[in-house]
């Protein structure tokens, strides 16, 4: 359990048939979409267990801490605590912590991130990315000194979310893009396809809790949401995802009643907390 992201994920196949594909494209220069900062905490626990991998329990927690705007660039802090029970006295306490800064038109963006499981560090990465017209650039400082290229097409997480709402405001129904958060060793790139739902209205689906009643949100536009991420692959044939996240996604980029799909067993994450702040205005 090492990322949501949140930038956050799953697919459907009854929902490809006459929808809409929104395939990757340059990243846009400028977006009317405005992301609100806000601290909200998420409440793990185990929705079912299936497949070979026995898991009893899962509790824990996220902590997502978002802020900035679009001319100062968006800066994200990120913790995931999850205690795992297997059964038969074997418990897993994995801790992922992580920071990012991403510039507000996504030409440039930093990240750090260390995962502990049992208290043992077992990936540790920082880096730096860069895109311009003949594509992007990747530095990493940790697990190793590196340089890497990537296609200009790879999106960076909160562009990944803003072309997501996007794509929502504009009636889509799919979005494929590949995505780079620097995450894992800080080299892996993922293929994503985000499904997004029928829009909710403001009386379907009343929210139980920390969205609700918040003035903030009455009356903003919200969707289903649910991204797949699969590992790049030649292969043209059918691929199940590494993992999926469903959420419930507003259109100023809080998300809610998270599901996690790691494939052998289901996270849902209760939003407990939900604290916004104060939006810094362009200058």
């Amino acid at each position: 359990m090492t990322r949501v992201h949140i930038a956050m994920q799953t697919a459907a196949a009854g929902l490809l048939a006459g929808s809409c594909l929104v395939l990757s494209a340059p990243v846009p220069a400028e977006s009317a979409t405005v992301l609100v900062p806000h601290r909200a905490v998420y409440d793990l626990k185990l929705a079912r267990s299936r497949g070979k991998r026995s898991i009893e329990t899962v509790r824990g927690r996220i902590l997502y801490d978002f802020s900035g705007n679009a001319c100062e660039g968006y800066a994200l802090q990120f913790r995931q605590v999850s205690e795992i029970d297997s059964g038969e006295g074997k418990v897993a306490l994995s801790d992922l912590r992580a920071t990012t800064w991403e510039e507000g038109d996504a030409k440039s963006f930093r990240f750090n991130s260390q995962n502990q499981v049992n208290q043992r560090v077992v990936d540790a990465v920082t880096g730096n990315a860069g895109r311009d017209s003949a594509g992007i650039s990747v530095m990493l400082s940790k697990p190793k000194e590196k340089n890497f290229n990537l296609d200009a097409k790879t999106a960076f997480p909160t562009e990944h979310m803003r072309r997501i709402i996007e794509a929502a405001l504009a009636g889509k129904t799919l979005l494929e893009l590949p995505v780079f958060d620097g995450s894992e060793s800080g080299e892996k790139v993922f293929s994503t396809l985000t499904v997004i739902g029928r829009e909710l209205a403001p009386d379907e689906k009343k929210p139980d809790d920390a969205a609700a009643g918040n003035a903030a949100l009455a009356g903003l536009k919200r969707w289903p949401v649910t991204i797949s991420y699969f590992e790049q692959s030649g292969n043209s044939g059918e691929q199940t995802p590494v993992y999926s996240i469903g959420f419930e996604l507003y259109e100023n980029g809080i998300s809610r009643a998270l599901v996690l799909d790691y494939g052998d067993f289901v996270v849902s994450g209760i939003m407990s907390q939900l604290d916004m702040k104060d939006a810094p205005a362009c200058k």
